[in-house]
């Protein structure tokens, strides 16, 4: 197999694909020849990204808004890329919340909305993405997890435990489905210069220091790229150097 072709004309959908890291992936599946479904929580900004990127990749990007919290907006965004495209080849379950601050200080609202994206949305997803697979026979699911997932800290109850859910998942579903031709892979960033968990004009993203957007996704491209009898099923990425404290 020529894995340098491994992703052209294959169909990937990238949740939460809109800026960050989901956007750097999408711009990285559309690089190597796929076609590419991204979602987003707010029509405008769908929009915005499908136009960025169809300037560059005409033809290969569609777009849809959705928030993965809510199952019924998952299932009719599966049903767009039926219409679509007709199929499913890879999932990146990369949408996700972050809302910080003591278990004493954090609202039931915003446990409710980290648990219900960061967890059951990539459940979802999952769950929808492998009858397409099955009509496939194969399929890769990417989760987009954090080291969060393992290292606990104070004022990251709800998003800790939404990774800690979420890596428990990934190691469960790998098991489900690896008889299927499906793989699973866990990809845990670490401090990434992006906005995310951050107020709008809130403080330096970091970039002097902190992995970018672009680094996770060449790590994708790479387990994407990996033969088949070969699944990596978890990958740790952390800045070179931190900055210090």
């Amino acid at each position: 197999m020529d894995t340098r072709k491994a992703l052209e004309n294959k169909v990937c959908l990238v949740t939460g694909g809109t800026r960050g890291i989901g956007r750097a992936i999408a711009e990285m599946l559309l690089a190597e020849g796929a076609m590419v479904v991204v979602c987003g929580l707010w029509p405008d900004s769908v929009t915005r990204a499908v136009s960025e990127m169809e300037a560059r990749w005409p033809s290969k990007v569609k777009g849809k808004a959705a928030d993965v919290s809510e199952y019924e907006q998952v299932r009719a965004l599966f049903e767009f890329i039926d219409r679509e495209t007709g199929g499913l080849d890879v999932l990146v379950n990369n949408a996700g919340v972050g809302i910080f601050a003591k278990v004493s200080r954090i609202k039931l609202e915003e446990w409710d909305k980290m648990i219900r994206t960061n967890l059951s949305g990539a459940f979802y997803c999952s769950r929808e993405a492998l009858s397409r697979f099955e009509k496939r026979d194969a399929g890769y699911i990417v989760n987009i997890s954090s080291l969060a997932g393992k290292n606990a800290f104070s004022g990251g109850a709800a998003y800790n435990a939404s990774k800690f859910g979420l890596n428990g998942f990934s190691e469960a579903l790998l098991l489900d489905t690896r008889y299927d031709n499906v793989r699973v892979s866990t990809v845990m960033p670490g401090s990434v210069a992006t906005e995310f968990g951050k107020s709008v004009g809130e403080g330096d993203l970091g970039e002097d220091w902190k992995v970018h957007p672009e680094d996770v996704a060449e790590v994708v491209r790479m387990l994407l790229h990996m033969p088949a009898r070969t699944m990596v099923s978890q990958v740790e990425i952390r800045p070179a150097k931190p900055k210090r404290t």
